[in-house]
């Protein structure tokens, strides 16, 4: 369900499977009673979510003190967040902004609207790599339900793989995941930098070589030239 990427002293960084839910379903446990139960752990608080589609780096603190810390980055979007994601639909544009308002429509999916209220934010730099695929690197400003799904979806290029999002991906029937990867995570604490890379290594298209070397390109994302973006 899960790979220790870094067992620090305050803090515990996996890197999730995908299809591992945070929560118990019947017989199972969910991410953080199995962290819990198998570290012997007796404190042990996610400061952030990821959905059950989605694998990658998911962070834990091992106090209440250190949780209201990390958590209270998290709120004041702090935190740098990057994440990585295949399509094989081509974007109507390959790098910048998205941004609106998420609205709920049906089966618990989302919709990006023209509004600006409350909106989701993402920025994102992407490039064509072998047989039509495309990757993308996402830069979340904003933590809504489904953001960066989406977000390529409301572009033209929903994730491949995404079960609500893109029904009708060629080949549907051989695709083993939905592409989402939760990819780098930046933060402070205690006055020291914390920065961390989790390359995928689950799904046939995250470990194709092709996919692989165009990753290098993104192997530092917060090295990439972002835009300057002010978040209400």
């Amino acid at each position: 369900m899960y790979d220790v990427i870094a067992d620090h002293e305050h803090f515990i960084l996996i890197d999730k499977l995908p299809g591992v839910g945070f929560h118990r379903e019947a017989e199972s446990k969910g991410l953080t009673d199995l962290l819990r139960y198998d570290f012997n752990y007796k404190d042990l608080y996610p400061v952030h979510r990821l959905d059950k589609m989605t694998s990658g780096l998911v962070l834990f603190a091992k106090s209440r003190d250190v949780a209201r810390e990390l958590s209270g980055q998290f709120y004041t979007r702090s935190v740098e967040k990057y994440y990585i994601a295949i399509s094989d639909k081509r974007p109507r544009k390959k790098q910048g902004l998205i941004t609106g308002d998420m609205e709920r429509t049906r089966r618990g999916m989302w919709k990006l609207s023209q509004g600006k209220t409350n909106p989701a934010v993402t920025q994102f730099f992407s490039r064509s790599y072998t047989d039509n695929f495309r990757l993308f690197v996402l830069k979340p400003h904003t933590g809504k339900t489904h953001q960066l799904r989406v977000a390529l979806k409301s572009i033209g290029s929903p994730i491949l793989g995404d079960p609500l999002y893109y029904k009708t991906s060629r080949g549907r029937d051989i695709i083993d995941r939905g592409y989402l990867h939760s990819y780098a995570l930046g933060f402070q604490l205690h006055g020291e930098t914390f920065r961390f890379v989790g390359t995928p290594n689950v799904g046939m298209y995250f470990i194709d070589k092709s996919f692989k070397c165009a990753l290098q390109e993104y192997k530092s994302p917060w090295e990439l030239p972002w835009p300057r973006v002010s978040v209400r």
